[in-house]
């Protein structure tokens, strides 16, 4: 804490997928050997015909600022690949795009969140809702799930949950950090508790949709008593392995998307202009463009699960999408191993790292203490050589 500092900036976390990645970046520069499955960074290459619609923008010279919200040849795109994708229609008016969808969720939430206003989170949850939301002064509400239920709420659990000050819900699916993916039956039960309370804004962030390994991804906007409260946050980091070109969107009803187009225009401005030209290019191809990315990750995480099912005391269930497994490592807690006494989730992550020399990511900034996050979209190689440190760590 510093008294100089903002008391926002004191009082927020590092997000602790970032911090890890430092860290093992900080080990590697002194020479360890270090496995990074931290990041949820997709190792493919970029498709061609993006590299080629980013060259040619360059060609072009696009230079100049962009529109706050979007080139308008962006905004048709991503309107066609909504109703291509997942049956939605909406107007230029109701899209935004952003630098990156964590950008996105941040506008979200600085545009309709009040001082004390509740934000619900379905746990397990992405490390930035909680944080996003408190500093748009919003108070973080946890909606436990455990491994027993494939990670995901119940109808019962979301009402339960709710008060006369919940004003949004922020969900994934597929899920950060889980992999689960609600099924149709399942967000409908959860809609039909939605629809009760009017004034719950519905945040779904659908940055996995295309990394599904259960067929059907359906939006809550695709209900049409859903439509007017939700917001479908996208983007093209994950399906099109375009992490550092920091592109996402919004649909949003009218009055969320104009509000957030103001507060962007008073934060960055428009997104990268390559970058959204690239990005046009990306989503009117067809997502079967990119399933051989989708085919490798389904191999991994029947790889990574196999590894992981000959661990003693690591409990895990089978993700039905994004690129990360979720195991319970909860039978560790309070055993010492090499002379370091395990208490949590954290001090199990940093002893893999330490130890092993794999980077994970505790469960506690996810809202689960009792697991840890590991991603697989590394090589084969790195995920077998990986599982083999940590069997020979915990021996």
């Amino acid at each position: 804490m510093n008294p100089k500092l903002s008391r926002r900036v004191n009082e927020m976390s590092t997000s602790a997928t970032l911090a890890m990645a430092a860290k093992a970046r900080e080990l590697k520069e002194q020479g360890k050997n270090i496995i990074g499955l931290s990041l949820g960074e997709p190792d493919f290459t970029i498709p061609e015909f993006v590299k080629d619609a980013a060259i040619q923008a360059i060609k072009d010279n696009y230079h100049a600022y962009s529109p706050v919200d979007g080139y308008a040849e962006l905004k048709k795109a991503i309107i066609t690949k909504f109703k291509r994708d997942n049956h939605l229609t909406y107007k230029p008016s109701q899209i935004v795009v952003s630098t990156g969808a964590k950008q996105s969720l941040a506008n979200l939430a600085q545009v309709l969140l009040n001082d004390g206003d509740e934000v619900l989170l379905p746990a397990p949850y992405w490390v930035s809702y909680a944080d996003i939301s408190l500093l748009a002064g919003g108070i973080p509400v946890e909606i436990p799930a455990t491994i027993e239920t494939d990670f995901k709420i119940t109808p019962e659990a979301l009402e339960a949950a709710i008060t006369p000050k919940s004003k949004m819900m922020i969900y994934s699916s597929p899920c950060n950090p889980s992999g689960s993916v609600y099924s149709r039956e399942e967000l409908r039960a959860l809609a039909d508790i939605l629809v009760k309370y009017p004034d719950i804004i519905v945040i779904s962030d659908e940055i996995y949709e295309h990394i599904n390994f259960v067929g059907e991804h359906v939006s809550m906007a695709a209900f049409e008593d859903m439509y007017d409260r939700t917001v479908t946050v996208n983007g093209v980091s994950k399906a099109y392995s375009m992490t550092g070109w920091r592109i996402g969107y919004i649909g949003a009803p009218e009055y969320i998307a104009k509000a957030c187009n103001k507060m962007q225009g008073q934060v960055t401005s428009g997104a990268n202009c390559i970058a959204q030209r690239a990005t046009i290019v990306a989503l009117e191809h067809s997502p079967t463009e990119i399933q051989y990315m989708v085919d490798a990750f389904k191999e991994r995480r029947k790889l990574i699960l196999g590894l992981l099912s000959e661990i003693p005391g690591i409990k895990t269930n089978e993700p039905e999408g994004a690129f990360y497994v979720f195991p319970d490592i909860s039978y560790y807690f309070g055993k010492t191993l090499k002379g370091r006494t395990i208490h949590s989730a954290e001090d199990f992550a940093m002893y893999l790292l330490e130890v092993a020399g794999v980077a994970t990511v505790t469960g506690e900034a996810f809202g689960d203490p009792n697991c840890i996050r590991i991603s697989y979209a590394a090589s084969e190689d790195d995920i077998r050589e990986a599982m083999k440190r940590v069997k020979e760590a915990l021996a």
